[in-house]
C-alpha cells in the first residue's frame, strides 16, 4: 500500500511538472477592462453601484467585441459593476453554459497576476477599475507605459498575447 501511495505521488508530482513546463510553452491572451458606467444616480453615497443603463449596453457589446477570443476565464475585482460587466459574456461564452466569474484582489496586482497566470487557460478576461486595469497591463508587459484612465472614460480593452514569457502582440482597441 505505502509503495502504491508513493508510486501514485511521484506520478502526481511529474503530471504537475510538465503541465507548468507546457504552460509556459502555450500563448496566454489577456483581456483587460474597465468595467462598463456606473449608475451614480444616487451620488456617491453608493460605493458598490450597479451598472447604469449606458453600462449594461456597453457590457452587451463587450459580447461582440472579444467573443472571438473565447474567453474561458473571467476575473473581475468584488464589485457588482465589475462582475455585471463580465455577466453577459461569461454566459454566452460556451454554449449551453455560465463561465463562472472569479475574484481577484485588485489591491494586490501582483498576487492576481500569478492567480490568473497559473489559471492556464488560453483566455484569461479581467474586469477592472480605471486606475487597476492599466496597471495591470503594466505589469504584464513589464514597463510603465499606460496612465490611468479618466473618470469617464470606460471604452478601451487591453489586449496581451505572451508565449514564453514574451509578449507577442500588445494592443488597445475601443468599444
Amino acid at each position: 500500500m505505502k509503495k502504491l501511495f508513493v508510486s501514485f505521488f511521484v506520478g502526481l508530482l511529474l503530471f504537475a511538472c510538465a503541465a507548468g513546463v507546457f504552460a509556459q510553452k502555450r500563448e496566454m491572451t489577456f483581456i483587460l477592462l474597465r468595467h462598463a458606467e456606473k449608475d451614480l444616480s444616487n451620488g456617491a453615497e453608493d460605493p458598490d453601484p450597479l451598472l447604469s443603463t449606458d453600462g449594461m449596453k456597453r457590457a452587451e457589446r463587450l459580447v461582440e467585441a472579444v467573443g472571438k477570443y473565447k474567453p474561458r476565464r473571467f476575473f473581475t475585482s468584488n464589485y457588482r459593476r465589475t462582475r455585471l460587466t463580465l455577466t453577459a459574456l461569461a454566459e454566452r461564452s460556451l454554449k449551453g453554459y455560465r463561465l463562472p466569474i472569479e475574484l481577484y484582489d485588485h489591491r494586490k496586482l501582483d498576487a492576481a497576476l500569478a492567480q490568473m497566470l497559473a489559471s492556464n487557460a488560453r483566455t484569461v478576461i479581467v474586469a477592472g477599475h480605471n486606475t487597476t486595469t492599466p496597471a495591470l497591463a503594466n505589469l504584464l508587459i513589464k514597463e510603465n507605459k499606460y496612465k490611468p484612465l479618466g473618470e469617464s472614460e470606460y471604452n478601451k480593452i487591453w489586449i496581451i498575447k505572451i508565449k514564453k514569457g514574451k509578449i507577442r502582440e500588445e494592443k488597445v482597441i475601443e468599444y
